[in-house]
C-alpha cells in the first residue's frame, strides 16, 4: 500500500510548504512597513507600540515555523514508522478479541502520547515568548495543573463517549455513521450548555458583574437589543494571560454573557457597550445557528468519510492496522484530515469575516455611531500588539476577523 502512504506524505508536505510560504510572505510584509507604518496604522498605535507589535508578530511567526515543521515531522514519523500499530496490538491484547474498552483506550492513549512532543514548545511559548512581551500571567504550577486537568477530562468525557460511539459502530450495521453523527451532534449541543456550568469553572472563576453603572448599562443594552440575558459574568482571564476577550455562550435560557476581567480594565463603559453590542449582533443576525448548521454538515461528511475508509480494504492496512477496525480509522482520519481541510479554511474564514462585519454594523446602530466601537478595537489592538500590516494572502487565508484597518473602514461607511 505504498501509494496511500505516499499520498499522505504529499498532503502533509503540501500543507507545510503552503504554511511556510504564507508565513514568509507575512513576515516580509511586516518588515516592509516596520520603519514607516501606513497612515491608517499610525493613527492606531504610537511608534513605540507599533515597533513592539512588529517584534511580537515576527517572533511569533518564527516560533510558529519551528513548531509547524516539528509537528509535521513527528506526525509523519508516527504515521509511517509503525508506532501506532504496535500500540494498537499491545493495548487490544489486554482484552478480548472484540472488546470495546481496549479500542477506546488505544485511541485515548494515542492522543495523549501524540500530545507529549509538543509540550516543550507550549511551555516555551507561554513562559518565554508571551512572558517577554508581558502577556503571560500564569505560573509553572498552574500550567502543569491545567495540563493534568485536561488529561482527566479527556478520560472522564472521552472514554464513555468513544465507548458509546464504537458500540454504535458495532451494533448499527452499515448505517452506523448516521447514528454516530446524531450521537456526536447531540453531545456537541449538550456541551454548549454544560461547558460554562461544569467544565469552565474547573479552570477559571466566573463571578456576576457587580451592581453599578457598568452592569446597569450593559443589561439595558441587552434588553433594548432583544438579548434577554439572565446575567453578565466576569471571568478571571488575567490569571493566565494579559490578552482579553468577550463572548456569549449557551443558547435559549442557558445563554450568558462573559467578559474577561482584562477587558473591563482596558476599556471605558461606552467601549464595553460597543463590544457587548457586537457580540449580541452575532446572536441577532443568526450567526450562531448558521455556524452550528455548517459544523453539523461538515461533521456528517466526516462520519460518512470515516465509514467509507473503515470498510475499505486499503486504508487501515496501509498504516499497519487490520481492515474494518473502526477505532484506527477514527484516529487516522483525525490525524490526516487537517491536511485536507487546511485548503478549505479560507472559505470558512471568509464567511466568518462577513459575520464580523455584520456584527460590527449591528453594534454601530445599537450604540448610535462607530466611535465607541472604533475606540474599543484600537485599544484592543494596542493591548494585544496586533499585527496591523499583514500580507493580504496571509490574512485572507488565516484570519477569521477582518483586519483592524478594514473594520474601521467598514464602520466609517455606515
Amino acid at each position: 500500500m505504498p501509494i496511500v502512504l505516499s499520498l499522505a506524505a504529499v498532503l502533509l508536505g503540501l500543507r507545510l510548504v503552503a504554511d511556510l510560504l504564507l508565513s514568509a510572505l507575512n513576515r516580509g510584509e511586516v518588515r516592509r512597513h516596520a520603519g514607516s507604518p501606513p497612515a491608517a496604522a499610525a493613527a492606531i498605535m504610537d511608534d513605540a507600540t507599533f515597533a513592539k507589535s512588529v517584534e511580537y508578530t515576527l517572533e511569533k511567526s518564527r516560533f510558529g515555523v519551528v513548531t509547524e515543521i516539528f509537528d509535521t515531522l513527528v506526525l509523519a514519523l508516527v504515521l509511517c514508522g509503525g508506532v501506532l500499530p504496535m500500540l494498537f496490538n499491545l493495548v487490544v491484547g489486554w482484552g478480548g478479541a472484540e472488546s470495546l474498552w481496549t479500542r477506546v483506550l488505544f485511541v485515548l492513549l494515542a492522543g495523549l502520547l501524540l500530545s507529549l512532543p509538543s509540550l516543550p514548545f507550549e511551555w516555551w511559548e507561554q513562559f518565554r515568548l508571551e512572558q517577554k512581551f508581558g502577556f503571560n500571567k500564569s505560573t509553572p504550577g498552574l500550567w502543569v495543573t491545567d495540563k493534568l486537568k485536561g488529561v482527566l477530562l479527556m478520560v472522564a468525557i472521552g472514554f464513555p463517549l468513544l465507548w458509546v460511539l464504537l458500540w454504535v459502530v458495532d451494533r448499527a450495521g452499515p448505517t452506523w455513521w448516521i447514528w454516530g453523527f446524531a450521537l456526536m451532534l447531540g453531545f456537541q449541543l449538550l456541551m454548549l450548555v454544560l461547558y460554562p456550568k461544569v467544565i469552565l469553572p474547573l479552570f477559571n472563576k466566573l463571578t456576576p458583574l457587580p451592581e453599578g453603572e457598568l452592569r446597569t448599562r450593559l443589561m439595558a443594552l441587552a434588553d433594548r437589543t432583544g438579548f434577554k440575558a439572565q446575567t453578565i459574568e466576569v471571568i478571571d482571564g488575567s490569571k493566565r494571560s494579559g490578552h482579553s476577550n468577550a463572548y456569549f455562550t449557551g443558547f435559549g435560557r442557558f445563554r450568558r454573557i462573559v467578559l474577561f476581567d482584562t477587558l473591563i480594565s482596558q476599556l471605558t463603559t461606552e467601549e464595553l457597550e460597543a463590544v457587548l453590542a457586537h457580540e449580541i449582533g452575532h446572536y441577532r443576525r443568526g450567526h450562531i445557528p448558521k455556524m452550528l448548521a455548517m459544523s453539523a454538515v461538515m461533521m456528517l461528511a466526516a462520519f460518512a468519510t470515516i465509514a467509507w475508509l473503515a470498510r475499505s480494504t486499503w486504508f487501515n492496512p496501509a498504516f499497519g492496522f487490520p481492515p474494518g477496525e473502526a477505532a484506527p480509522s477514527f484516529l487516522l482520519f483525525g490525524l490526516l484530515s487537517g491536511a485536507v481541510t487546511f485548503w478549505f479554511a479560507p472559505l470558512g474564514n471568509l464567511l466568518s469575516r462577513k459575520y464580523e462585519y455584520e456584527a460590527d454594523a449591528f453594534a454601530r446602530e445599537a450604540i448610535g455611531g462607530p466611535a465607541a466601537m472604533v475606540g474599543a478595537l484600537r485599544k484592543l489592538a494596542q493591548k494585544n500588539l496586533s499585527n496591523l500590516t499583514p500580507h493580504p494572502w496571509f490574512s485572507g487565508f488565516y484570519y477569521s476577523h477582518p483586519t483592524l484597518v478594514e473594520r474601521e473602514a467598514a464602520l466609517a461607511k455606515g
